[in-house]
Parts: C-alpha cells; structure tokens; sequence
C-alpha cells in the first residue's frame, strides 16, 4: 500500500494525459477524476441517488444511468446548480481517490484532479503530500484546445476562461511542468520527477 500521493492538475489541453501515461509507464498508479465521476453515479450509487433528488428524474435516462447531456443543459450557465451538483459528487470522487492511492501498490500514487484549483485545493485535499502542475502557456494552451477539439478561438477562449485561472492553479504547486514543448521534453521531465518523487516516498519508509 503506498502512503505517498501527489496531486496531478492543470488547465484543459495542458498535457495532463500525457504525463498521466508518462507516470504510468514506469508502473505509478494514478487514480483519474475524471473516470472516477462516471463510476460514482453509477446505477445504485449514493450519489447518482442524490442527483436525482436534487434535478429530479429527468436527469436519468430510461435504462436508469444518468442522462449527462441532460444534465449539463440543467447547469451550463447556472452557478448554483452547478454548485449543488458539485457539492454532491466532490465528496464522492474524493474518497475514492484517496481509496485508491491508499491501495497503490507503487512506491507512490497519483490522483489526478483537473479541477483541483476549483475543488478547494489543498484544504479539500489534506491528504496530499505535493502537488504538480502542468502549466501551459495561454496562446499555446488555446491553440492545442482548437485542435483537439475543433473549435473555434472564441470557444476555446470561452473554455478556458470557465476554468480556475492559470495564477491560481501555479498557487497550488510544489512542482511545475512547462508544457510548451514536444512530447519529448514531457517524458524527461516526468523521468526526473519520478526519480524525485521514488525519493520522497523512499525517506518515508521505516
């Protein structure tokens, strides 16, 4: 079981994927955010259950998952909404997170957060002993966006400007990853920080 956890985030298009591969490929487990939101409004789970209470049946589809699209249409737009749909499914994702690192059988464990700026930040996460972020340039962010996804710049601007700004996310950081280069340059530097981090977690054991 790893006792050692490092927070991974980032603002959209920043390169989280690819240093989430990056970190896996040396054998460190990473428990994803993302993933775990669709596991815990899974059929039967508290959380989908209060969901429900909330926005009311309409949210789900007929074979009882949730309707996402449905969903954010309830949202988009809406602070409060979106607040209350938060404050139901942070809590959740959190614990698992912190379940599954705890089980980690790697030296050290990764819980990848995307909104971990807009989440709270280290006073919702406690548990976390360092946190990375990919940090990337606006102009260069912005124009990998409008290629992932096909958009427009104003889109992507309008993206981007819903997400925690990029001064409040480097005010979380313990360590930084400049994401302005190739894939390359990503690799080496998530070599050196996993060394780092193998250290870390080594002086940690008895």
């Amino acid at each position: 079981m790893s006792e050692y956890f490092i927070g991974l985030t980032g603002g959209i298009a920043s390169g989280k994927s690819a240093l989430e591969k990056a970190f896996a490929a040396q054998g460190i487990v990473v428990a994803d955010a993302d993933l775990l939101a669709r596991e815990v409004v899974q059929p039967g789970a508290p959380a989908l259950a209060a969901v429900v209470a909330h926005f009311g049946e309409d949210v789900l589809q007929a074979d009882g998952q949730l309707d996402r699209a449905a969903l954010r249409v309830r949202v988009f737009g809406n602070d409060a909404e979106r607040r209350a749909l938060e404050a139901i499914l942070h809590p959740a994702i959190r614990v698992r997170l912190h379940a599954i690192c705890r089980q980690a059988a790697s030296p050290y464990a990764i819980a990848m957060i995307p909104l971990l700026a807009e989440g709270g930040g280290r006073a919702s996460y406690p548990w976390l002993h360092r946190i990375l972020v990919v940090d990337t340039p606006a102009a260069v962010q912005k124009a990998r966006l409008m290629q992932r996804d096909g958009i427009d710049e104003a889109l992507a601007e309008k993206m981007m400007a819903a997400q925690a700004s990029r001064a409040d996310r480097l005010a979380l950081a313990d360590d930084i990853i400049v994401n302005d280069g190739d894939i390359a340059h990503l690799q080496r530097a998530a070599d050196q920080l996993h060394a780092r981090y193998l250290a870390l977690a080594n002086s940690r054991t008895p």
